[in-house]
């Protein structure tokens, strides 16, 4: 039974290894639960669905892998600058956690281009994104960004909140792509990216508002 049950946790780990590559690589649609199988040694070509039943239940297992070191680093980040009024420090506790996270892993990781291949597919984005909304550190840096940024409407604070995270994600896909393949980069560690994206992002965020519209309107 505990043989079993051993064999079991390994296949599991193959494939979600194997599926986190080829969803980097190829993207989700373009990607079957065969070919999962066969990069991930299985003959078996049920495998995939025995485990995980449906791409939604794959996705989120995935992100499941990555969810405890990234709240780790974000939390322990929330902690030590729960007082600032910096707007800087808050933005650092959204953008740092996933280049460091990476950072760790060595190279090459697939994780960001994973996640950026998903967020574009309007049925499974919410998968991804399920962890993060249950993150308790990331509704504190979101509470500290906030109260920041309070003299921006809910309208324009909401808008820009999604252009952070569309950057953060889209940008460390990028530079995990070109360290995977060799392509210059601007920066040569995640963590010169960061500081980058760091200054990107507060400059998003403390743009003046003058393209506020009523919601709906062109």
């Amino acid at each position: 039974m505990a043989r079993s049950a051993e064999r079991n946790a390994e296949t599991r780990e193959r494939i979600l290894v194997a599926a986190e590559r080829l969803f980097a690589e190829r993207g989700v649609v373009s990607v079957s639960n065969r070919q999962i199988g066969e990069a991930a040694g299985q003959r078996n070509t049920a495998v995939v669905g025995y485990h995980f039943g449906t791409k939604a239940g794959l996705i989120q297992a995935i992100a499941q892998r990555h969810t405890e070191p990234l709240e780790q680093i974000r939390q322990e980040m929330v902690d030590a600058g729960s007082d600032s009024t910096d707007l800087r420090d808050w933005v650092s506790c959204l953008v740092l956690p996933l280049p460091r996270h990476l950072a760790s892993l060595g190279s090459p990781t697939w994780y960001a281009r994973f996640a950026a291949q998903v967020v574009t597919d309007p049925v499974l984005r919410s998968a991804l994104g399920d962890h993060t909304r249950r993150s308790p550190s990331y509704h504190q840096m979101r509470d500290g960004l906030r109260r920041c940024l309070r003299e921006l409407p809910e309208p324009v604070w909401s808008e820009r909140s999604q252009l952070t995270s569309t950057l953060l994600i889209h940008a460390c896909a990028d530079f995990e792509g070109a360290l995977a393949e060799g392509r210059p980069t601007i920066h040569t560690t995640w963590e010169g990216m960061a500081a980058g994206l760091v200054d990107a992002a507060v400059g998003i965020l403390r743009a003046p508002a003058t393209a506020l519209t009523t919601p709906g309107t062109p």
